[in-house]
C-alpha cells in the first residue's frame, strides 16, 4: 500500500512570492517581482532569491531562527535541483534535495510529514520555486528564439512557496498522504504536459480512494497540480472511462494562476503553481473542509526527449483537513 495516515501534523504558515506574470493574473500576493531578473544578473540568480526570500520571511514570521528548524525538505525544476540547493547554502538547516517535477512540492510535504509523525523532528520546511525563463532555457529554447508554441502546451509560473510543518495544532491538518507511482503512456511530446501527466494522477487519485477506503465525494475538493486545460478535460474523461467515477469536485491550479486575457495557452505549469493556488486561493475561501490536493509531474529531461524517447509522469497526493 501506497498510502499512509498521519497523527498530529499540521501546517502553521506559509510564505509565497511571484513573478510578474502572476502578479498581473488572479494571484493577490503582496510579494511580486516587478521583472525577471529581480536585480540579479541572471534568471537563476533570481530564482535562488526568491527562494531565500521566501524562507527568510517564513523564519521571520514565526520569530525563528534557522537552528530551530529540524529539517527542509525541497525541490525545483533547475537542473541538480539547483535553485533550493544553492539557496540552502545560505542556512545552516538539514537539507533533503528532492525531485518529481511539478510534484516536488506535494512530495516535500509527505516526506516532511512522515519525520514529524516519528516525533524525533518538532519543526520542518517543504519550500519549492519555478521560473518562466530558467524554465524555459532548460526544458524548450530561450525565448530570445522566438520560438512558437501550440496551444496545448503550458507556461511555467514564476514564483515561491515554503510551508512551515510543526506537530503544533493549527487550522490546516496533514491527515493522509499517497505516494504516486511512475506511469508512462508512450507519449514524446513535450509541449502536452497536460496529456503526458493525466494517467499518473488519475492512477494516483484511484489508489488513494482504494487504500483509505473512501469515495471521491468524501472530499469537499480535488485540487490538481498543472494539468491545465488540456489536462483538465482528459482526467474526467479517463477516470470516468476507466474507473467510473465522476470528478464533479475538482479544480487544477494551472488553471486558476492567470486570467482569460493572458497569453499563457493551456494555463501554468511549475512546481509553485500547485502552492500558489493551495494557499492564496483555496484555503483563503474557507469553503473546503475535506480536500485532496494531487502533485503532477512530468518526468522527462532535454537529453532524453532529444532521443525521441516518451515521457514518464508521476502524482503524489495529501489528504488536508481544514478545521
Amino acid at each position: 500500500m501506497a498510502s499512509m495516515l498521519f497523527r498530529n501534523v499540521y501546517i502553521n504558515d506559509e510564505s509565497s512570492i511571484i513573478g510578474p506574470y502572476e502578479d498581473n493574473g488572479e494571484l493577490n500576493i503582496r510579494n511580486a517581482l516587478s521583472d525577471f531578473y529581480d536585480n540579479e544578473k541572471t534568471f537563476e540568480d533570481a530564482e535562488i532569491k526568491m527562494q531565500k526570500s521566501v524562507l527568510e520571511n517564513l523564519l521571520y514570521k514565526n520569530n525563528l531562527n534557522p537552528q530551530d528548524i529540524d529539517i527542509l525538505v525541497g525541490g525545483d525544476l533547475m537542473n541538480q535541483i539547483t535553485a533550493t540547493s544553492y539557496n540552502m547554502k545560505n542556512f545552516s538547516i538539514p537539507f533533503l534535495g528532492i525531485y518529481s517535477a511539478c510534484a516536488s512540492f506535494v512530495e516535500s510535504i509527505i516526506i516532511t510529514a512522515n519525520m514529524l509523525d516519528t516525533r524525533f523532528f518538532k519543526r520542518g520546511i517543504a519550500i519549492t520555486s519555478s521560473h518562466n525563463l530558467t524554465s524555459e532555457k532548460q526544458f524548450r529554447f530561450p525565448v530570445e528564439y522566438g520560438a512558437l508554441k501550440p496551444k496545448r502546451s503550458t507556461f511555467t509560473a514564476t514564483g515561491s512557496v515554503g510551508a512551515l510543518i510543526t506537530n503544533k495544532e493549527s487550522r490546516i491538518k496533514i491527515e493522509s498522504a499517497t505516494i504516486g507511482k511512475v506511469v508512462d503512456y508512450g507519449i514524446k511530446d513535450v509541449f502536452n504536459m497536460g496529456a503526458v501527466m493525466t494517467p499518473a494522477a488519475a492512477r494516483t487519485i484511484v489508489e488513494h480512494l482504494k487504500d483509505l477506503k473512501r469515495d471521491i465525494n468524501y472530499y469537499d475538493l480535488v485540487l490538481t497540480g498543472d494539468l491545465g486545460e488540456v489536462g483538465t478535460k482528459l482526467l474526467k474523461e479517463y477516470l470516468l472511462i476507466n474507473n467510473n467515477i465522476k470528478l464533479k469536485n475538482h479544480l487544477d491550479a494551472g488553471c486558476l494562476v492567470y486570467n482569460e486575457e493572458q497569453p499563457v495557452f493551456s494555463g501554468a505549469s511549475g512546481p509553485v503553481a500547485l502552492p500558489l493556488i493551495l494557499f492564496n486561493k483555496i484555503l483563503k475561501v474557507k469553503k473546503y473542509k475535506k480536500i485532496l490536493v494531487v502533485g503532477t509531474g512530468s518526468l522527462h529531461s532535454p537529453v532524453m526527449c532529444n532521443q525521441k524517447n516518451t515521457i514518464p509522469a508521476i502524482a503524489h497526493a495529501i489528504s488536508l483537513e481544514v478545521m
